[in-house]
């Protein structure tokens, strides 16, 4: 069995000290690939640097709506050349986030824009953050004809209606720990629904542990207890969950199984 956690940040803080060793506590959990997501212009470094160094990891790389106001003519320059190397596989986070609201609306939506069309441009999908902003996430997806390269709603939060909408735009939804928590019922009911072949799985590690780690620091191995979580409540077998969502990941990716 192998599984794919599809968006982690190994490349945060929190994990200077045992990088090596959440690789081996994942490998023990069967997580043996990981998409390592860099958002601003440190954790961009780290996640091509991880990925260098590690035949589990892959880059995912953009540039987070809570860093809108710092996004320049030279970041982009500078972005689309990393986003070359042959071990990134997608475009993200990017998105809006209407939470923390560090820069305007019409800010974060130039730059989710721009990026978007980066990605068309260069056929890769994308990671997608949303907080409190789904309409206008929805919106400049549809817009921007995100069907054409395709991505992931990441840690998805949204009800079974929003699933569904985002299903018909093209993208893949992603459950993280959040689908283990007791109140987040229209997430589960999503899950419950979900088309096998467009479910992903992720940890955004080091935040939102699933149960019975929530509250402590997550990282990649706990994908494990999504996937186990997503087949009782499919009433599935773990294993079936796990091939399916790594063979979407390496689908999507366009990275060889």
């Amino acid at each position: 069995m192998n599984i794919f956690d599809t968006h982690t940040h190994l490349n945060a803080e929190q994990f200077k000290e045992d990088i090596p060793e959440a690789i081996a506590r994942a490998k023990e959990l069967a997580v043996t690939k990981m998409a390592v997501v860099g958002f601003d212009a440190l954790t961009i470094e780290k996640s091509l640097e991880l990925s260098q160094n590690y035949s589990e990891i892959v880059s995912i790389i953009g540039w987070h709506p809570t860093e809108a106001g710092s996004y320049t003519k030279d970041v982009e320059q500078k972005l689309q050349k990393l986003l070359e190397r042959p071990k990134v596989v997608g475009l993200g986070e990017i998105g809006l986030d209407y939470y923390w609201m560090e820069d305007p609306k019409e800010v974060q939506e130039k730059v989710f824009r721009r990026q978007i069309g980066i990605a068309r441009e260069m056929n890769l999908p994308i990671s997608v953050h949303t907080r409190d902003a789904l309409e206008d996430t929805y919106r400049i997806l549809k817009e921007e004809k995100i069907h054409q390269v395709g991505g992931i709603m990441h840690s998805f939060s949204g009800d079974e209606e929003w699933m569904e909408r985002f299903l018909d735009l093209g993208m893949h939804i992603s459950f993280s720990g959040v689908v283990t928590f007791k109140k987040a019922l229209d997430v589960k009911e999503a899950a419950k629904r979900v088309p096998l072949d467009r479910m992903l799985v992720e940890t955004d590690a080091p935040y939102l542990a699933p149960v019975p780690y929530r509250g402590k620091r997550n990282e990649p191995g706990y994908t494990r207890y999504v996937v186990e979580y997503l087949a009782e409540l499919r009433q599935l077998s773990v294993e079936e969950i796990s091939e399916r969502t790594w063979t979407n990941a390496h689908n999507l990716f366009k990275i060889k199984a």
